[in-house]
């Protein structure tokens, strides 16, 4: 019998919370009207989706899906109601990144996504926090942000100020400190004294404090400011902190392994649950300021940051928690931070990303859940095991394997070639047969360690007539170092050329200023000469002021006994004199800033690549028609890049030139962070190789050209890290360098039974030309025929002799227990147990001969297999 009640005796508390009943019949009708967005998800993504309570680290993988699961993570906070647009806090890296999810955003919940304030960069959303309070960073709300050149420029006033001399002491140096501290979250007063010592003998941290008062006047902000001061305002009032903390009830981070420290710090901050008014703000542990403990100061914060550049937040309200309170009081508040990242894929630890990051995150949000998304949409299987296999030789990682439902596809290729530029025909070659295949040139990218590596490829590629593009940067010929340098050179081959005297006239600085190159500009129009010769002209008058016409006769007088110099030296060797004797190398020598070393690797790189070329005049037209190619954004093109550069790409077909020993791994990374430095150098590996989708093809080179010095070289270590299985070791297809019957054997050409009359590449009818007239076109720019070269370059005792090899082809290259350098079949004149000397390694004993590669104990070196050619007897 069901019992009634009386409507004026029913309370609220008759009426019990009802929640569907697991599988009952509302939770299955429900079930089936779910959100579309949820669709499509496999289970690790919809678990990282779903999972909306309490810190979340989301282990993407590459090509796992994590924008699509941040992106519908946001749309499943708001679509259940947890949050409105405005209470969620998401962090990108970039601009890109950032309308990316916009878009996906509005593609899923239309109009909504114009309420989402908050999703932006780190420096956006830094720069929106400190325009609304900043006052309390002495700036006004309309503050301007200074670029990098304002920064220099403004440097430069105060090292004068404080008569430091800038070429000994660059301004550029001391932006690239500053900017390191900044990113450090490092105030002047916090910056050790040790560091500060290296900038002008010890005023580093003075002139720091006096550039940030020099802001403040100026009403300006640096970068580093958008977090720094965020960070500043943060720990001095935890008023506004709090009211931050309880705006945003989500934070969502994506890229979160390549933050650096002081978005790490401003990240932490935010990500604190809301404390009562008497909270106090997060310190970093011997901190010097007004929330330091007595006792701490500059020594021990020195010692935190030279031993662990990685801060430990020690929260207040955590050292204020009575011990018995026990492990519940800890939890009670606990931010809803998601934050997705691959500690596999950190490769910015050069510009200040910590990996610790990422690694330390369970620490410093204990109790949290760690999602790995491992199921891999992008790589066929054999890339897949390739890549996982590499590496898992890392000790710093998390720990993740990628995985595929597709299938295992084509293994990955290792090919080793004999030099740098039989690497670049053999890629070229490899590309031309995949493009008759039906693959777009769009699907087809280079990848190399060294920008300087760009040039081999770039000339390549116009001989081919391949279109191409650099991405993440300028073509080879086209960066600002590389066309100074080209434009010295024009001047000397043509006097009237005035956009290169123009250029140059002043670079490196010599006080030649605006007014200077007007005045040439109207001597010149009124007599009707070139620039050069007006320059010739004024130096002569008194137009000019002393100091000027100093500068300006000496470049005269250079460019005239440069073009003297031509006729009896080399256009090489005149190439080094010019850029030593203007004082441009110099400029980049002294140069701090962080590209300075690649910009002096390019110019090396350009002289090396003048000596394929009979002189000065057919380089400089060599180099016409390769800047007048203008490719199109639409265009379909090869795509060259370095391997940072890559990151959050991809393509069908990824070539991988380069990996030996020195280069990658680089011995400069090596050298400067040891273990931390080669497990980057293995992170950057393992993102190249699942860049690919269908094709990874890794190349070596036995010999390589290093500014100018030939020097024999290592396969990677890298490449012993690969499983076998899914590794096949391929010839190279670039031939000889000589081309027709010489260096290696026979041209690939010989035998055209191999391809049908409709081929027409523009390798292929150079080839065919070369066979006709039995001469040999490859890699030598047309300079005389093989039996030439090989004369020339047998008398040329410190070179290696490329003249001598045997014509016999090479045979298919073997693994013993690790990959080694193809044998080019000749014998050598050593025996077993021969003294030899290298110039490279130095003293050793010959362990083993296999054809003409030798085994060698060196004293100093351990053992090395090199080429007989770069040994002598002892």
């Amino acid at each position: 019998m069901i019992r009634m009640t009386e409507p004026s005796k029913i309370t609220s508390q008759s009426v019990p919370d009802h929640q569907p009943a697991a599988g009952g019949i509302a939770a299955r009708a429900r079930a089936s009207v779910g959100p579309q967005y949820l669709s499509g998800l496999n289970p690790e993504q919809r678990e990282a989706v779903e999972t909306l309570d309490g810190p979340v680290l989301v282990l993407a993988g590459a090509g796992t899906g994590k924008t699509r699961v941040l992106t519908t993570r946001i749309a499943h906070i708001l679509s259940q109601g947890r949050a409105r647009p405005s209470e969620i806090l998401s962090v990108t890296f970039t601009n890109k990144a950032a309308r990316e999810m916009k878009h996906r955003l509005g593609q899923m919940l239309g109009h909504a996504v114009e309420g989402m304030p908050w999703l932006g960069t780190f420096h956006s959303i830094g720069g929106r926090i400190l325009r609304t309070h900043a006052e309390l960073a002495q700036l006004k709300s309309n503050f301007t942000v200074l670029d990098v050149d304002d920064q220099v420029r403004l440097l430069k006033q105060l090292l004068q100020a404080d008569n430091i001399d800038d070429k000994r002491w660059p301004a550029r140096m001391l932006a690239g400190l500053i900017d390191g501290w900044k990113n450090r979250g490092l105030t002047p007063s916090q910056v050790p004294s040790g560091e500060a010592a290296v900038f002008a003998n010890g005023k580093g941290g003075k002139l720091y404090a006096s550039y940030q008062e020099r802001l403040k006047i100026l009403n300006a902000a640096d970068f580093g400011d958008l977090l720094l001061e965020d960070i500043r305002i943060f720990r001095e009032h935890p008023d506004i902190l709090r009211q931050y903390q309880q705006r945003f009830k989500f934070i969502l981070v994506d890229e979160y392994q390549d933050t650096n420290v002081a978005q790490y710090l401003w990240l932490r901050l935010l990500s604190q649950a809301p404390s009562s008014p008497s909270f106090t703000s997060p310190r970093v542990r011997g901190e010097v300021g007004s929330h330091s403990d007595p006792g701490e100061g500059d020594s021990r914060q020195a010692e935190l940051v030279e031993a662990a550049p990685h801060p430990d937040l020690l929260s207040a309200s955590e050292a204020r928690r009575d011990p018995a309170s026990g492990e519940k009081e800890q939890t009670r508040h606990v931010k809803n931070i998601c934050c997705v990242g691959d500690d596999d894929q950190s490769i910015y630890g050069w510009r200040g990303a910590e990996v610790d990051n990422i690694l330390r995150f369970d620490h410093d949000f204990p109790g949290a859940k760690v999602i790995r998304l491992e199921r891999n949409y992008r790589s066929t299987g054999h890339i897949l095991a390739a890549a996982s296999h590499l590496i898992a030789h890392n000790e710093g990682r998390l720990g993740k394997t990628l995985r595929t439902e597709d299938h295992d596809g084509e293994k990955v290729t290792v090919t080793g070639s004999w030099d740098s530029e039989e690497e670049a025909r053999g890629i070229g070659e490899e590309i031309e047969q995949i493009q008759r295949q039906g693959d777009k040139l769009n699907e087809i990218a280079i990848l190399v360690r060294a920008s300087y590596q760009m040039r081999e490829f770039e000339d390549r590629f116009v001989t081919l007539g391949l279109p191409y593009r650099v991405i993440g940067g300028p073509r080879f010929y086209e960066r600002a170092e590389i066309r100074d340098a080209l434009a010295y050179l024009r001047v000397i081959n043509s006097p009237a050329d005035d956009l290169a005297f123009e250029r140059i006239v002043n670079t490196p600085k010599r006080g030649l200023g605006d007014a200077t190159v007007q005045m040439l500009h109207d001597h010149a129009r009124k007599r009707r000469i070139p620039l050069f010769e007006a320059a010739r002209a004024v130096v002569e008058t008194d137009e000019l002021k002393p100091k000027a016409r100093g500068s300006l006769r000496d470049v005269v007088a250079q460019f005239d006994r440069w073009r003297a110099q031509r006729e009896v030296t080399s256009h090489t060797e005149l190439a080094e004199i010019v850029l030593d004797e203007s004082g441009y190398t110099e400029m980049w020598q002294k140069d701090r800033s962080a590209d300075a070393a690649g910009r002096l690797e390019n110019l090396k790189e350009l002289v090396r690549s003048m000596e394929e070329f009979e002189n000065l005049q057919g380089f400089l037209e060599h180099i016409s028609l390769v800047m007048d190619r203008d490719s199109g954004a639409d265009e379909d093109a090869v795509s060259l890049m370095t391997l940072h550069s890559a990151k959050g790409l991809e393509f069908d077909n990824v070539f991988l030139p380069g990996w030996e020993e020195g280069l990658f791994p680089s011995q400069r990374t090596l050298d400067e962070q040891g273990r931390a430095g080669l497990e980057e150098e293995r992170r950057l590996g393992h993102v190249g190789l699942t860049r690919a989708r269908r094709r990874a093809k890794i190349y070596f080179a036995t010999n390589r050209r290093i500014h100018g010095t030939w020097s024999t070289t290592i396969p990677s270590r890298f490449l012993d890290e690969l499983p076998a299985a899914n590794v096949e070791i391929t010839e190279s297809k670039g031939g000889s360098a000589w081309g027709g019957t010489g260096g290696y054997g026979a041209s690939r050409f010989d035998d055209m039974e191999a391809f049908g009359s409709t081929y027409s590449t523009p390798g292929w009818q150079r080839a065919q030309a070369n066979r006709n007239r039995g001469g040999g076109g490859g890699g030598n720019g047309g300079r005389g025929s093989f039996e030439e070269q090989a004369s020339s370059y047998s008398s040329q005792s410190s070179s290696p002799d490329f003249g001598s090899f045997s014509s016999r082809r090479r045979g298919p290259l073997t693994i013993e227990g690790e990959l080694v350098a193809k044998s080019t079949g000749t014998t050598s004149e050593f025996s077993l147990s021969d003294r030899v000397f290298h110039q490279k390694f130095g003293y050793g004993r010959v362990t083993k001969i296999d054809g003409n590669k030798l085994t060698i104990a060196f004293d100093k070196a351990g053992e090395k297999k090199v080429v007989d050619s770069f040994v002598q007897r002892a």
